[in-house]
């Protein structure tokens, strides 16, 4: 192979690398993304300490829509904080309906993205979330008869994991699957007596569809 030849393998590579890092570069820096979300919870839960033959307290499964915002370090090194609006969720105490609680669950991760240029882009991220609880309406009157108002502890820090991919539709617009686990838990207690009923582990895996814009 002649001279000429290497030199011409040799400028198309980088013209091919240029126009991929210019590509990559008006993408921006900033990805957020519209998703819909289904929680379904583990409820690992221990059984109540003050009727063990009632069983576990249960949280239902919820959908509901998410946005997140990503800001890219570097091609491959993102951060991704994730918010939604407070959730409300039925609460079961031996499979009978004990009330409500809500909870705000903001998540921030740092992620590795595989193939920050390609059509298709894996990535992998693990972080922490802080979840909010609020809006406690919980009595076990139901179950054990009278009235017993129970309290949860307002806030639970846990650590969270995820993976997912974007799918480039057109210039700057992705698809987006996600998956994340997230160690959400609290203790319920008897509302005013402060004896310990049962805990609550929610620790959800979150599975998401949705849509991305980056700029």
């Amino acid at each position: 192979m002649t001279t000429k030849s290497w030199a011409g393998i040799a400028a198309a590579a980088a013209s091919t690398f240029m126009f991929a890092g210019s590509a990559y570069a008006a993408e921006g820096d900033w990805l957020v993304r519209v998703r819909a979300l289904h929680m379904d919870p583990s409820n690992d839960n221990s059984t109540t300490a003050v009727v063990p033959a009632l069983g576990e307290v249960k949280a239902e499964d919820k959908l509901f829509p998410e946005v997140d915002i990503s800001y890219f370090f570097t091609p491959n090194i993102a951060a991704e904080l994730i918010l939604t609006v407070p959730q409300k969720h039925d609460v079961e105490l031996g499979g009978v309906d004990i009330g409500s609680v809500k909870h705000l669950p903001p998540t921030l991760t740092l992620q590795y993205h595989f193939n920050p240029a390609g059509t298709v882009r894996p990535y992998a991220g693990i972080g922490l979330n802080y979840t909010r609880f609020s809006g406690v309406k919980l009595d076990a009157g139901t179950v054990l008869g009278g009235s017993v108002p129970l309290k949860v502890d307002r806030g639970s820090v846990g650590w969270a994991a995820q993976i997912g991919v974007d799918i480039q539709l057109a210039p700057q617009w992705f698809l987006n699957l996600d998956a994340k686990y997230v160690k959400i838990d609290t203790d319920i207690s008897v509302k005013g007596a402060g004896i310990a009923v049962t805990r609550l582990d929610i620790d959800p895996l979150l599975l998401s569809v949705g849509l991305g814009y980056r700029f």
